[in-house]
């Protein structure tokens, strides 16, 4: 699968694929334990605080209209409730994202080698070549700048919902404050999870590469520019997923606790997994599909940089060779150093022999 173009839903099969295949990547759940027992607390504590939100931003019949943050939210919002959401921020801020953060970096390490190598890997095989400190603290860098933009994008959506159920949702044009929020959070949600995609890479990138900081974040964007949409679309089914276990258990009142809240926080983990095999994969696709753009147009540069220096004569005789030579050869010489991308010499080497090739 490594040498061909894969679409969403190629890739959402060849993650549980090699899940599947390769029995000793179960260890990994076992690495997800202390993010399971945490997860399990910090779920009971959120859904009963998002129960408690909508009695704070209930209007009262005297209230006094006030932009952004109306006065009988701060009149309602006591002590004891601003305390709870302070602890819930620093839940999901501190630990719930370190935990996260452990478990990334083991998941992404060992679906790279088992993807890499595109066949069954024993445990000795997947646990040899440990990631060194230095790369731990520039994926630790990368991360802390994911966390940080990603909590401001989840801010605006927060605003945007609150914005409109506690000032506009009473109001006598509350028709055009729907549509205008409504396109608002859509329009907002879907740049999120094109840019959850290239977040994502860059944290790929730092642990695989080295590369950390603000040059994960560009490179990652480089690798993605014109695979956006296809990003959006596989952030939207992990996005979907999770809110989709959320949902019904606050309905239903899992947090009060019981075996629901333990299926629901398991199938979090097993998503949360094939969420970075999926993003290995897309990130693996997405620099061989760059890396041949770019290959393409240094070969089609030269050719034209050729071109300009041949004589009539030569040019005549060129036109005679079937263009499908030429096509069979840098299909070989694509497919070649694709399966090489650990030997840059073979490039070296090999590419001024195809480009003049393709010149005589």
């Amino acid at each position: 699968m490594t040498n061909q173009k894969l679409e969403v839903l190629d890739i959402l099969k060849e993650a549980p694929t090699i899940v599947c295949k390769n029995f000793n990547f179960i260890f990994l759940l076992f690495t997800s334990h202390p993010l399971f027992f945490f997860m399990v607390y910090y779920e009971i504590f959120l859904q009963r605080t998002l129960l408690e939100i909508p009695y704070n931003l209930e209007q009262t019949a005297d209230h006094v209209p006030m932009w952004p943050i109306p006065d009988f939210i701060t009149e309602r919002m006591n002590k004891e409730f601003v305390l709870q959401l302070v602890q819930l921020c620093f839940l999901y801020l501190v630990p719930l994202h370190l935990l996260k953060l452990c478990t990334m970096i083991v998941t992404v390490d060992l679906a790279c080698k088992i993807y890499a190598e595109e066949r069954p890997m024993t445990l000795k095989e997947m646990i040899k070549n440990p990631i060194h400190g230095a790369r731990m603290r520039g994926t630790f860098i990368t991360y802390f700048y994911v966390l940080l933009l990603s909590t401001c994008a989840l801010l605006g959506l927060t605003w945007l919902v609150t914005n409109y159920y506690v000032t506009w949702r009473n109001t006598f044009f509350y028709m055009f404050f729907v549509v205008f929020y409504g396109a608002a959070f859509a329009a907002l949600l879907t740049k999120f999870l094109e840019w959850s995609a290239v977040w994502n890479m860059s944290i790929i990138i730092s642990v695989l590469e080295g590369t950390y900081g603000a040059e994960a974040l560009a490179l990652s964007a480089y690798f993605s520019k014109d695979f956006e949409r296809r990003g959006m679309f596989l952030m939207l089914v992990f996005f979907v997923w999770e809110q989709g276990l959320r949902l019904p258990c606050l309905y239903f009142g899992c947090y009060e606790g019981g075996i629901e809240i333990l299926v629901q926080v398991s199938l979090f983990c097993l998503g949360n997994m094939l969420k970075w095999v999926v993003c290995v994969i897309y990130f693996y696709d997405c620099k061989k599909r760059t890396l041949e753009k770019k290959f393409d147009e240094e070969v089609g540069r030269e050719i034209k940089a050729v071109d300009a220096s041949l004589s009539w004569e030569e040019k005549k005789y060129r036109e005679s060779v079937p263009n499908s030579v030429y096509l069979l050869l840098a299909t070989f010489y694509i497919d070649l150093f694709s399966r090489n991308r650990d030997k840059p010499w073979i490039f070296a080497v090999l590419y001024p022999e195809f480009v003049a090739i393709r010149c005589l």
